[in-house]
């Protein structure tokens, strides 16, 4: 049997407007140029789940696209994974595999929340965790007797993943790799359409196992860039120090999104950078009192923090680790102010990097499910405009319109040259007089 991996990769703005205008702006490009050169790593943990006997290949639909053409490859089975904004496209390619008699398994976060959905685009698909069903999957696949829908527990442990296949990647063709140590956020924001969607709780792979996935990329890229595909890596202070441990004399250099907490712990700060850690992406939200009110759905932890916003990044950055802060645009307790409000934190806090997206209602979160019911939501099913930066719902404040111009005028200010670099001087100046590396 010959199993076809393929992954959804590239996102493009829906808005035309967006795409002639907001897409060339140098720090929306630069982002999107990083996750448009990631591999997708829950299909590479299937095909470490997929035994031997079966030939599996790894494919980006790009490549498919421009390379290698979609029939050119007589597979017997394909998976594949997407997220709401290229799933049009994904539909797409189910029908077009399975016109030609192959049979198709869908997954991921997306068709998680909208089975009923997927149902009528693929022969079977998988809600919630693949690695538990996936032996199912094939199994019944073998005997030719697919289940419309598998199903997964909260049983799996990420202690028992197994290494992802890396070695099925054209390693020239990506500039970073991913491994993911933890699933699950404390924070149970309403917007987030992560791993909170798949897994019930916060779960985390041991240090040995983390190491392991290391030397398996060091083995075919010696000094690789590693992103850690966690929503969360620093929420536990023990996970912390278990990362900081497999990542110790490896020589690997890294990134890792993160909340503010982690500024509370000096000599962590210390053993992340000495471990190699480059930059950790924090997730702001708002640096207001009402953006952040009640984005929570168990607490307001994260307003309870904003007070100390400022300390965290000072603290970041002065123990040689870069902050990259995180902002969602169009949060209820926004007005027209807000653009003006996240530039000028930006500006106090010297943020070597800043990352600004549109409250997006994806499928399946407490968001979509609260706009819908508000009557809020512009295109309930426009999937194609849950891109981060596409504004699909009434924000309370200001009109569409004026969120999405913001954006762009927003963006415009902070990824002008000049100010990236007054920004980030400060932090060049304090590494070169404590000796440490500086971004490369």
């Amino acid at each position: 049997m010959k199993l076809g991996l393929i992954a959804m990769s590239g996102v493009r703005a829906w808005s035309k407007e967006l795409n002639d205008i907001g897409m060339t702006m140098p720090g929306v490009v630069e982002r999107g140029k990083v996750i448009a050169s990631m591999p997708t790593l829950s299909l590479l943990t299937l095909a470490a789940l997929t035994p031997d006997d079966i030939e599996v290949s790894y494919h980006e639909v790009r490549d498919l696209r421009t390379h290698e053409g979609f029939d050119d490859h007589d597979f017997d089975l394909v998976a594949i994974a997407s997220q709401s904004a290229q799933i049009s496209d994904a539909n797409t390619l189910a029908h077009h595999f399975r016109a030609r008699g192959t049979r198709v398994i869908m997954g991921g976060i997306h068709v998680t929340s909208m089975p009923d959905e997927a149902l009528q685009h693929a022969d079977a698909i998988v809600t919630g965790e693949g690695e538990p069903v996936w032996p199912d999957v094939l199994r019944d696949a073998r005997r030719k007797r697919l289940q419309k829908q598998y199903c997964a527990d909260a049983s799996f442990h990420l202690a028992d993943a197994p290494i992802p296949r890396y070695d099925l990647l054209d390693i020239d063709r990506y500039n970073r790799l991913l491994i993911q140590t933890c699933r699950g956020c404390p924070h149970r924001c309403d917007f987030c359409a992560s791993s909170i969607l798949l897994v019930p709780g916060y779960t985390t792979k041991p240090a040995h196992r983390i190491r392991a996935e290391l030397d398996a990329i060091t083995s075919i890229w010696p000094h690789p860039f590693i992103e850690l595909a966690d929503d969360n890596s620093f929420a536990s202070p023990a996970h912390t120090r278990a990362i900081c441990s497999a990542f110790k004399d490896k020589g690997v250099r890294w990134f890792a999104e993160t909340d503010v907490s982690i500024a509370q712990h000096p000599d962590l700060l210390d053993e992340l950078r000495e471990s190699g850690c480059r930059q950790v992406l924090l997730g702001l939200e708002s640096p207001r009192t009402t953006g952040l009110d009640h984005i929570e759905t168990r607490a307001n932890w994260k307003l309870r923090q904003l007070s100390k916003y400022e300390h965290a990044v000072h603290t970041i950055q002065s123990h040689g680790i870069t902050v990259n802060g995180c902002f969602v645009l169009g949060l209820d307790g926004d007005t027209p102010e807000v653009f003006d409000d996240i530039y000028n934190f930006a500006d106090r806090t010297s943020l070597y990097d800043v990352q600004v997206s549109v409250l997006t209602p994806f499928p399946g979160t407490p968001l979509y499910n609260r706009l819908r019911a508000e009557n809020r939501l512009l295109q309930p099913t426009e999937w194609s405009a849950c891109t981060l930066f596409d504004v699909n719902f009434q924000p309370k404040h200001m009109t569409p319109d004026e969120l999405q111009q913001g954006l762009v005028d927003l963006a415009r200010r902070l990824y002008d040259p000049a100010f990236v670099l007054q920004r980030r001087q400060r932090f060049f100046d304090h590494a070169r007089n404590r000796g440490w590396a500086t971004p490369e």
